[in-house]
């Protein structure tokens, strides 16, 4: 049931429209046609909702929206990136004067993260040159994994200019290291599932060491992506890492309290491995040990017996060094809670059992409600829009991605799809003049697509 790694890193493909305008484009822009093609897909996550970066498994599909970028090396080692959004501007730099700006995150840093993981795993003097077009149809900052899909098909693009080899869980592995070089302290599940995925089935992704295990979901339902059209860029705001770094303290106060040797300690589950508990138990260890109420810096500094500047140095992250409260009760028994009910819908999905549909929408809603109340990371609107969908008749709909803006995902049985869709167009579209404008590319159906790959025309 393991598959590890999936299909072919190289597909031929017969050219269809959208690859006859990016390489007319490329054509355009460079003067004769790319040599390849580099794609990526985006990634819709059915539960499992901040939890990688704590170390546990998480339950992602492939979305068949992607990054498609057509490629060909530039023998004067200049990295020329076009993109086909008039939006994004054209970037132009040698390849031996790469700088990646964590403070502006634009669109040409996430495609040089991707450079820049390569080059350094093959300790490159510097990333090969190359020309590139790029196209996405993943909506940006949706919570779709737009950017890190960016970040893969830079990495597979060089690597193929670079004429060098890596499995596609090295290539993952890679991808979700360097992601980091703009600010991003993410886990690896957007790397992992765009290149480990495979059309028609979604990935139970577990860490340390990477493997993707298939996951058949059930045939008497769909999954509806809806954007809610609040825009939220990981990289450009400190609510990611600020949650990464109270669930790193709070395996730190956990570690502490029971024993450990909570300097090595840096993941909440790492602390399940070390006390040899399970999830429940980690559960009540969090009512035991951790206090609701936001824990001040100078409290932690004395449960840990560390000074203020130990703490900045070497437990906070670059852009949390002025946070002053810290929820970490809250974010570890989401983390834990999260944990559980991944295994359960996955074991759900194995066993295959009649009211599936049922049992698996009531943990979407318990997964929407913890990031709602405990982890805080979701909006105003998503909690509407996850309403509106319910009463649509989704069974289960829940938040998707980081969160605080983007898409929900929704369990819908097949016979009710026709008046879902219709119901939740008026209800939350067609209400509201902007969102209506951008309805068509916000409300679609999906199911599971392929993992990235390198095309070449037939």
């Amino acid at each position: 049931m393991v598959t590890n790694p999936p299909p072919k890193l190289h597909v031929v493909v017969a050219e269809d429209e959208r690859l006859q305008t990016v390489k007319e484009k490329f054509i355009s822009k460079f003067g004769s046609p790319p040599l390849f093609y580099a794609r990526a897909p985006g990634r819709v996550n059915l539960i499992g909702e901040h939890i990688d970066y704590c170390g546990y498994a998480v339950l992602p599909m492939a979305i068949e929206q992607d990054i498609l970028a057509a490629v060909s090396p530039n023998p004067k080692q200049l990295i020329q990136l076009v993109n086909t959004n008039p939006a994004y501007l054209d970037f132009t730099r040698a390849a031996s004067e790469i700088h990646i700006d964590k403070s502006k995150p634009l669109w040409q840093y996430y495609f040089l993260c991707g450079m820049k993981g390569v080059q350094e795993h093959f300790e490159l003097p510097c990333p090969p040159g190359m020309n590139c077009v790029v196209d996405g149809t993943i909506p940006a900052s949706s919570g779709l994994s737009s950017s890190s899909a960016l970040v893969c098909c830079a990495g597979l693009a060089t690597l193929e200019v670079s004429k060098m080899g890596l499995s596609k869980v090295e290539l993952a592995e890679i991808c979700a290291r360097c992601e980091r070089y703009i600010g991003t302290e993410g886990g690896g599940m957007d790397q992992s599932i765009s290149f480990l995925a495979e059309k028609g089935k979604a990935k139970l992704i577990e860490f340390s060491p990477l493997r993707a295990t298939d996951v058949q979901l059930p045939s008497g339902a769909v999954f509806v992506i809806a954007n809610c059209c609040v825009e939220m860029n990981k990289a450009a705001t400190s609510h990611f890492n600020i949650r990464v770094v109270e669930c790193r303290l709070a395996a730190k106060l956990l570690s502490k309290a029971r024993g450990l040797d909570w300097k090595k300690v840096m993941k909440l589950g790492e602390v399940q491995t070390m006390l040899g508990a399970n999830l429940p138990e980690m559960l009540t260890a969090v009512e035991e040990l951790l206090h609701p109420e936001p824990y001040s810096r100078e409290e932690i500094c004395q449960l840990l017996g560390i000074t203020v500047e130990e703490l900045g140095s070497s437990i906070l992250s670059q852009n949390t060094q002025d946070v002053t409260s810290f929820r970490l009760y809250q974010r570890a028994k989401h983390v834990y809670g999260e944990a559980e009910r991944v295994l359960r819908f996955k074991d759900i999905c194995v066993e295959a059992q009649d009211e599936a549909v049922q049992l698996l929408g009531e943990l979407m809603n318990q997964s929407h409600a913890s990031c709602r109340d405990l982890y805080e990371c979701s909006c105003r609107e998503l909690d509407q829009l996850v309403d509106i969908c319910l009463q649509s008749g989704a069974m289960g709909s829940r938040l998707t991605g980081a969160g605080w803006g983007g898409c929900t995902v929704s369990m819908v049985p097949r016979e009710k799809l026709d008046s879902f869709l219709l119901n939740v167009r008026e209800a939350f579209y067609r209400a509201d003049a902007a969102r209506a404008a951008l309805e068509r590319q916000s409300l679609f159906v999906t199911k599971p697509g392929g993992g990235a790959a390198i095309l070449t025309e037939i």
